[in-house]
């Protein structure tokens, strides 16, 4: 199990991008010189974060790109999923076919320990907004923050208004369940089984 470069870069892109945008829209170029990422594959990222309203671009002389939304609504889930990466640890993309390719069928041994770590890394994943990372990084933090009551960095305030997004978005995942449903991502896949 681990994070593609599609996911890191990504992220990367968009903590450079948040931490910049207060002086207008930044370019791509710039991200790409100061990160170390491929133009082009920026391009193909930010593509895919625009359609889905993370990013808003601005064409002509000075115009780049900037978040469509406050940093503080943005989850660090989100913008992986934006680009189409699986946040799954699962052998069979949590289809619980895990025993096909050895003839049986059904799941491994360990298939529920890996599909509840993906619950888990889900969770965490949308509960760090890219505030919270990019704070960390002009705090010159090395580490992500952990969201826990009491913790200095986060007020219990903040915990609450956190956790209600959290939970509206855990609300959504069931509303969407009991609708049909075609997944277009291996994601969306395994928040539907």
């Amino acid at each position: 199990m681990r994070l593609t470069t599609k996911g890191r870069f990504a992220v990367t892109a968009m903590i450079d991008l948040a931490m910049r945008q207060h002086n207008g829209p930044v370019t791509l170029s710039e991200i790409s010189s100061r990160q170390d990422i491929s133009l082009s594959y920026l391009e193909q990222l930010f593509g895919k974060l625009r359609r889905v309203n993370i990013v808003q671009s601005t064409r002509g002389p000075g115009g780049g790109y900037s978040l469509s939304r406050d940093d503080k609504e943005i989850s660090i889930a989100e913008i992986i999923t934006a680009v189409d990466e699986p946040i799954d640890a699962t052998q069979c993309g949590n289809k619980g076919n895990c025993q096909s390719k050895r003839g049986h069928s059904g799941e491994c041994m360990t298939h529920e320990l890996w599909s509840n770590l993906n619950k888990k890394m889900v969770d965490y994943l949308q509960s760090v907004t890219l505030n919270d990372v990019v704070v960390a990084q002009k705090d010159k933090d090395t580490h992500i923050p952990t969201f826990v009551k009491g913790s200095p960095m986060v007020s219990a305030n903040e915990l609450e208004k956190r956790q209600a997004i959290i939970d509206k978005r855990r609300k959504k995942l069931v509303e969407a369940e009991n609708k049909p449903f075609i997944a277009n991502s291996v994601f969306n896949f395994a928040q539907q089984t």
